[in-house]
């Protein structure tokens, strides 16, 4: 008798199904890039570290390597002055190593929200199968 009911929706009822949906899902999404794009420059605080961490070590380096060409100088043994140097050229090396690895972690391609984009690309192309 209530014919009504079991009804197919109607064009625009189904547009506003759709419409709903897909505020729905861009409203997921910005929430997800929000939290990669947090995590990504998480990521790149720890990489500015490392490299004012390099910065500091490096500058102990440089005055532990000054030393070592006072020692040598002033001894003339040599002793005091190569271990200085050893010890110098060590630090820089640590400091080295942490700039190439603070440097690698702050590329561009590492702070994008890549999760994010390709799931709005499998959103948009379901969009596009559901129309």
């Amino acid at each position: 008798m209530n014919q009504h009911s079991q009804s197919p929706k109607g064009p625009a009822s189904l547009i506003s199904d759709v419409l709903a949906h897909v505020s729905s899902l861009i409203r997921k999404e910005f929430d997800l890039a929000r939290a990669e794009v947090s995590t990504n420059i998480n990521r790149a605080g720890v990489a500015i570290g490392l490299l004012v961490g390099a910065m500091v070590i490096a500058l102990v380096a440089l005055n532990v390597l000054a030393a070592a060409l006072v020692a040598a100088i002033t001894e003339l043994g040599l002793d005091a002055g190569w271990s200085a140097l050893i010890v110098g050229g060590t630090l820089a090396l640590i400091a080295l190593g942490m700039v190439m690895k603070g440097v690698n972690d702050l590329k561009l391609t590492s702070l994008a929200p890549s999760r994010t984009v390709k799931n709005l690309k499998r959103d948009a192309d379901a969009v596009k199968e559901t129309m």
